[in-house]
């Protein structure tokens, strides 16, 4: 029987173990936290009915792969959709834009402004082909077709707050994809994400594929035609394996790498996550707002609030009200190194922001995840710079969210890139 390992038990490395157990391979996914779920994984406190995502995340309608993969598990009725409300910061307000009648009554933008709003965004989303858009950094392409007025009032504070000092370099390609894949209403799994991730995982060891937790993968090499791969200081050889780890860590974990393969590596760039949950015994938002997109000019020390329970039920974590400030940086700003208690009094004055009723009395406990590669940065013709499935060293696969590109990362789009990379591995065909 063909001997796979899957580096990674995140989403994308789950998705590909299925179709490679159905394939016909034994495969051993290697993990280094004591859960499954990498990037996508939760947590659940004592009188939780529900597990709360360490990093914000939702299903879109139009999330087709993981729509498909639910059926095929046979899981797909605990998938849930709602339509949580999202606003934008302007003039000391908080105004809502999720809708085209939202659009049409936000007073930051004249008539004619509303009108090549809706023109070029309707454009977007009909448009099929994103190579064309390739060449052109979103910050030049908005600002000529959408306006200076649309363009700095609506996109660029989130380009800016999404991509930090790299945002005028982001090619257009990729802003295409969020218009085309993105619906307002936003679906969860019942019991949260962490219960769909243990549900797979079940599977998953129902098929035979074996999960090794709190083990860490030091070193993948070529070994007389089989991949080796050193763990905890032992070393196990297999047929094939792939790699679901960010770009750095590959280029680590596989120095055999020839050149080319590794040069690709090291261009992708990306930045880490900050994300501070914050319960409070109040609703922050007593608009029952979801989703607040802050322009960091505003002086907000976070790029995004999100008031989770504005989304799903507060009854479903024990009546508390839970608020993530999320934010994209740079691996060497100070909010890496700061403690969730520096973090937070450094965040209040944001949360006074929302609501002028707020006191840090409100706050019960907070929570604090941090991870040095949680957004890929897209430049110009970015589909030159992206690695192949297949690396330099045959029966040795990579699979990160680096290649999803158009898309944006998500569990959407790396369950698909996990499929994909299953079915080149079992179809056998050797790189060269």
């Amino acid at each position: 029987m063909r001997t796979v390992a899957v580096i990674g038990a995140g989403v994308g490395g789950m998705a590909a173990a299925y179709d490679l157990a159905k394939g016909g391979a034994e495969v051993v996914i290697f993990e280094q936290e004591d859960s499954v779920g990498g990037l996508a994984a939760g947590f659940r406190e004592e009188g939780w009915a529900w597990s709360l995502e360490k990093y914000y995340h939702h299903w879109f309608q139009s999330d087709k792969e993981i729509r498909s993969l639910l059926t095929e598990l046979g899981m797909e009725q605990n998938l849930h959709f709602y339509r949580p409300k999202t606003v934008v910061f302007h003039n000391e307000n908080f105004y809502p834009l999720d809708s085209p009648i939202a659009a049409l009554l936000f007073p930051a933008l004249s008539l004619i402004d509303k009108l090549r709003f809706g023109l070029t965004t309707a454009y977007l989303r009909y448009l099929s082909s994103w190579k064309p858009l390739e060449k052109y950094t979103a910050h030049e392409w908005m600002l000529r077709y959408y306006g200076e007025k649309v363009y700095s009032t609506l996109f660029e504070p989130l380009l800016e707050g999404k991509f930090s000092h790299y945002y005028q370099q982001v090619t257009m390609a990729w802003f295409w994809a969020r218009f085309k894949a993105r619906s307002e209403r936003l679906g969860t799994y019942e019991g949260g994400f962490q219960a769909f991730l243990d549900d797979f995982a079940c599977k998953l060891k129902e098929m035979g594929v074996e999960f090794r937790l709190r083990t860490t993968v030091d070193r993948v090499f070529s070994l007389d035609g089989k991949i080796g791969i050193r763990a905890d200081g032992k070393e196990v050889i297999f047929d094939q394996a792939l790699a679901t780890i960010p770009p750095d860590a590959m280029l680590r974990l596989a120095p055999d790498l020839d050149h080319g393969y590794s040069e690709k590596l090291a261009s992708l760039h990306g930045l880490g996550a900050v994300v501070l949950i914050v319960s409070l015994k109040h609703e922050l938002s007593e608009q029952g707002y979801y989703w607040f997109n802050l322009p960091k000019s505003a002086g907000f020390p976070f790029l995004a609030l999100v008031e989770h329970t504005n989304f799903l039920p507060k009854e479903n974590y024990g009546g508390e009200h839970l608020v993530y400030c999320g934010d994209y940086l740079e691996p060497n700003h100070a909010y890496f190194s700061l403690s969730k208690e520096e973090l937070l009094e450094r965040f209040l004055p944001g949360l006074k922001k929302i609501n002028k009723k707020f006191e840090p009395s409100w706050v019960n406990r907070c929570w604090l995840f941090r991870t040095p590669y949680a957004q890929p940065i897209p430049l110009l013709n970015h589909s030159t710079n992206i690695p192949s499935l297949h690396t330099s060293i045959p029966g040795l696969f990579y699979a990160s969210m680096s290649q999803v590109y158009p898309w944006d990362r998500g569990t959407n789009f790396a369950v698909k890139l996990g499929r994909e990379a299953a079915e080149v591995m079992n179809s056998g065909k050797i790189y060269l």
